[in-house]
């Protein structure tokens, strides 16, 4: 992990939505970090000693069973937090945190974060706001993962990375969609081809590219659309709508 003093601690949204008082009692405690592809910030159990707050970083949590399965159980981008919740509470990890997407995040130790919110009461009613709404995510992501067939549910990870990433190319490899899908890599290269011969992404070398969001929309079960509300309900106006298609 390196340091990016370059980039903007209000790149992500959290950050950006705090009042001007709060933030300037966080920000000394702030520095920028290179998060790099596949890199594990904290495994099951671990000591929560840091959170994160990504810009265009992503970063999943997995829940790693005894035989080496591995799902995805929860997604961080620019509109959330890695590593609060538990780091408030238990200040143990509860899954395997791992970023799926490089990029900067800015990372403040839990002992003055925690320090800072005791005293600072929008702070707390902010990071209240975002455990309902993470909570929210993960009850429709378990619930998406259990009921709707891949290609619906490939779509609706697909979109979840392009709102966070803010970009159309995104890194992106059949085995990483296989273990997040909890799928066979075939079933997933069965499923981007279709997508890509509707003309909704283009793959590359470990890559993918949308080309099409609003067909993606169109093709995504409603687990999509439920996520985007609980954020829009839970924090209104702090997280932008999802982007319009082309």
């Amino acid at each position: 992990m390196t340091h990016a003093p370059q980039a903007d601690h209000r790149t992500n949204w959290l950050l950006a939505v705090l009042e001007p008082e709060d933030f300037a009692a966080l920000e000394p405690h702030l520095e920028v970090v290179e998060l790099t592809l596949k890199q594990v910030l904290y495994e099951a159990g671990d000591p929560i000693r840091h959170a994160y707050f990504p810009h265009h970083a992503v970063v999943s949590l997995v829940n790693v069973l005894e035989d080496g399965h591995r799902v995805e159980v929860a997604l961080f981008g620019r509109g959330g937090v890695v590593g609060l919740l538990s780091a408030l509470v238990s200040r143990e990890g509860f899954g395997r945190y791992v970023v799926q997407m490089a990029g900067t995040a800015s990372r403040i130790a839990v002992e003055p974060l925690d320090e800072i919110r005791n005293s600072h009461p929008k702070l707390r009613q902010v990071i209240a706001s975002y455990g309902e709404v993470l909570l929210g995510q993960t009850f429709q992501i378990l619930t998406c993962n259990a009921v709707h067939p891949v290609e619906a549910r490939c779509c609706r990870w697909i979109l979840m990375m392009h709102d966070r990433a803010e970009q159309d190319t995104l890194s992106l490899t059949h085995e990483f969609l296989a273990e997040m899908l909890g799928v066979q890599r075939s079933t997933v290269s069965v499923v981007t081809r279709t997508l890509q011969t509707a003309g909704l992404i283009q793959q590359g070398r470990g890559s993918i590219t949308v080309t099409d969001r609003a067909g993606l929309e169109d093709t995504v079960c409603e687990c999509y659309g439920r996520i985007q509300r609980i954020y829009q309900r839970v924090m209104p106006g702090r997280y932008p709508p999802p982007k319009p298609g082309p």
